[in-house]
């Protein structure tokens, strides 16, 4: 019976925290969005700076918010990362901030279902994935190995898995192991994309 109760609480508290990440996330890309900060990498970079040490805490959130809302361009920030921290610092700061967004983006999902799916995503990135939710289908393996590489939609793979009766702890689990693969490998194609520009503007 207390085990019932504590998990019922449990899963009060993360629908909670997940509406509350939502409105602040919505409310973070409105104003980012005004301010320019969502479509230039330089803007974005002066920004973050200009807040000194709370500069980080600012760019973990957009990190998390562009998985939240991936209308957002998740490589602007990977960019931001590597050119304000340098390859090491940027993954660090990317790592945290996408498993916090892949974590509430799994939580909105598990709380509003496959309506909310249809409404952010087209119905042909659905359908190309959908199979992988069948019945005796291994989704668990499938997330994973999608989540280690660098060019899967993470973000829709995430809501997608919120649909399903995967549990919290395997999820984190796979983002926590799987994700460090694919942000690396990102995180190392831009740190070699963002030196090669140095070089040309030197």
């Amino acid at each position: 019976m207390e085990r019932t109760m504590d998990n019922r609480i449990f899963q009060r508290v993360l629908q909670i925290v997940s509406i509350v990440g939502l409105i602040a996330s919505i409310g973070l890309m409105v104003a980012g969005w005004k301010a320019g900060l969502f479509t230039s990498p330089e803007a974005m970079s002066a920004f973050v700076a200009g807040l000194g040490a709370a500069g980080i805490i600012v760019f973990v959130l957009f990190q998390a918010v562009q998985v939240v809302l991936p209308i957002l361009p998740g490589s602007l920030g990977c960019l931001v990362g590597v050119m304000m921290y340098g390859a090491l610092g940027g993954f660090v700061l990317n790592y945290i901030g996408i498993c916090a967004g892949s974590l509430l983006a799994f939580g909105i999902a598990k709380i509003c279902g496959r309506p909310l799916m249809h409404k952010m995503f087209s119905e042909k990135l659905i359908h190309k994935y959908d199979h992988w939710t069948g019945e005796g289908s291994p989704f668990a393996k499938l997330f994973a190995i999608a989540i280690a590489m660098p060019v899967a939609p993470d973000d829709f793979l995430c809501y997608l898995a919120g649909t399903t009766k995967m549990k919290w702890k395997i999820f984190t689990a796979i983002i926590l192991l799987c994700k460090p693969f694919g942000i690396a490998a990102y995180s190392l194609g831009l740190t070699v994309l963002w030196e090669q520009i140095l070089k040309l503007i030197g």
